[in-house]
């Protein structure tokens, strides 16, 4: 018998070196921050990828240490990317849309020593220079031409790389050595470190590729609006190279109009991204009356997808719109809703009703639903419970916090959730947010789904306030469309038949604003606490 290769470790360098051996002249596209469409191939990452690694090392990076970015998706990005984790160092995607302190707190916890940033980032690095003091050297995406000054001692990444050639050899390391370092958002206090493995990241990789999953195969294309800085990418910028798929980046332009020009100009067939994305477009799309001639399947994720979205991409364009969900610490695809051969002719409703789902696991990850004390719930489709996680690519902790998962491997999300007979799981909540009446869960964002279709409403929120007898009872807050004026009454009628009754909000409190996160998330927290006071009406 022939023994097996062990010695063959699972390593991101394997990734890029994959695609530049067998896809190599496979072409990659992007929108640069200075302007112009670029293109290169997968080879010439590569290439330039080991220039990174070889200039790291030269500055001092050793196998562990922290490398920052703070860039949009571009080809520069991907070639940092696996140059720093080709070398062995961890690179830590920070994300430009959280608030300056939170920046500087997340680069100082992660103690990263050098900062890769995008021209469009610049500014905001020089305000928060002061306060970054382990950062030793600041990289600006860019050539000597359209570096401007700066008051940071910036150097252009082209003149940087360019003082070594690409004369190097990949090292091997033990596969469970950090590769990515993503910080949460820090709804509920500071932001949390997740850390990936070069394992997790290539077996996450491979789980993404999947026809149930992303689908994609050396003759797709992928646009990647989700942001390398976002979640991981969603795994596209690991999934595509081992795929061989042509990438087209979108740089710092996801508008509407930008997002729909590269569709139709780069024939792309596969893309993701967040709901508030396909929205900018499908309004461009109305206004222009535009179309989309090749594009195949829409990867939705980040928060639940309308279900006019879902619709409008099927029956107006033939595009398959694939739910998602996921989270930093699962890498984050966690289940994607995929039509099984059981449910494949349901139609109308129905058919909505199934594509509002998160969806179901693909090889590699596991869910279960539990109550409180940790027992399972029945995978009936209406049965509440805590949604737990496990696989090779789910994060087992937080960077300088350790392992958070059970004895058992299981992750506990947050999140509240249902799972059918079919495997299909539903978000329903947020384990914090979801209010216990009387024992029973009511789900808030079920309640505000329903109120945002009311014509008068522009945002909703619900929140549990104190009860006396149900210990829990929903308050509904709503911010109004301009110019309207709803009432208490039209907005309860308003829930009649589509709930059951003892869902039923127990008031209504009309604000001009509800407060958001840096990334666009409700804080419920600051709500809960604005209406801690608040006294409901009594029968």
């Amino acid at each position: 018998m022939l023994g097996l290769m062990q010695d063959w470790p699972l390593l991101c360098s394997k990734i890029i070196d994959h695609a530049a051996t067998v896809h190599g002249g496979r072409n990659i596209v992007s929108r640069s921050v200075e302007g112009p469409i670029h293109r290169t191939t997968y080879a010439e990452v590569r290439t330039r990828a080991r220039q990174v690694a070889k200039r790291l090392e030269k500055h001092g990076i050793r196998l562990g240490d922290r490398v920052a970015t703070l860039a949009w998706n571009t080809w520069r990005h991907l070639e940092v990317w696996y140059g720093i984790t080709g070398l062995g160092a961890v690179c830590h995607t920070v994300n430009p849309r959280l608030f300056p302190d939170q920046i500087a707190w997340i680069m100082n916890h992660a103690e990263s020593r050098i900062l890769f940033v995008d021209l469009t980032f610049l500014p905001l690095v020089e305000k928060l220079k002061p306060s970054l003091p382990l950062v030793e050297q600041v990289v600006v995406l860019t050539d000597a031409a359209h570096l401007p000054e700066n008051s940071v001692g910036a150097l252009p990444y082209e003149s940087w790389i360019a003082e070594v050639d690409s004369d190097f050899a990949w090292p091997t390391f033990d596969e469970n050595t950090a590769a990515g370092l993503c910080y949460t958002s820090g709804t509920t206090g500071d932001p949390k470190g997740v850390v990936y493995s070069h394992r997790s990241q290539v077996l996450h990789g491979l789980l993404a590729v999947m026809p149930d999953t992303l689908n994609l195969s050396s003759s797709a294309t992928v646009l990647p609006v989700v942001p390398m800085f976002h979640a991981n990418c969603w795994g596209i910028a690991h999934a595509a190279p081992i795929s061989g798929a042509r990438i087209v980046f979108p740089g710092p332009k996801m508008d509407g109009a930008s997002i729909h020009e590269l569709l139709q100009d780069e024939k792309v067939t596969h893309t993701a991204a967040v709901p508030t994305v396909w929205l900018m477009l499908l309004q461009h799309l109305d206004k222009t009356g535009g179309s989309l001639d090749f594009l195949k399947r829409v990867v939705i994720g980040g928060s639940a997808a309308p279900r006019s979205m879902t619709q409008a991409f099927r029956d107006r364009f033939g595009i398959e719109v694939m739910h998602a969900w996921g989270m930093t610490e699962t890498s984050p695809l966690g289940t994607v809703c995929s039509l099984k051969p059981e449910v494949a002719d349901i139609t109308g409703d129905e058919w909505l009703d199934l594509k509002e789902k998160q969806g179901f696991t693909p090889f590699m990850v596991e869910i279960e639903v539990t109550d409180d004390e940790n027992r399972p719930r029945p995978h009936d489709g209406t049965t509440f419970g805590r949604l737990k996680v496990r696989g090779p690519a789910i994060s087992r902790g937080y960077f300088k916090i350790g392992d958070v998962v059970d004895e058992d491997g299981w992750f506990d999300t947050g999140d509240v959730a249902t799972i059918d007979p079919l495997g299909y799981m539903q978000i329903t909540d947020r384990s914090k947010d979801v209010i216990k009446s009387g024992g029973e869960w009511i789900s808030s964002i079920d309640l505000e789904n329903i109120a945002v279709g009311h014509p008068d409403v522009a945002e909703a929120a619900v929140i549990g306030v104190r009860h006396p007898k149900w210990d829990e009872r929903p308050l509904l807050v709503i911010v109004a469309k301009e110019g309207r004026s709803p009432t208490r009454e039209s907005l309860l009628k308003f829930f009649e038949g589509k709930i059951a009754r003892w869902w039923m909000p127990d008031d209504v409190v009309l604000v001009d604003e509800i407060p958001h996160t840096a990334t666009g998330k409700i804080k419920k927290l600051t709500l809960r606490e604005q209406f801690k006071d608040y006294r409901l009406p009594t029968e």
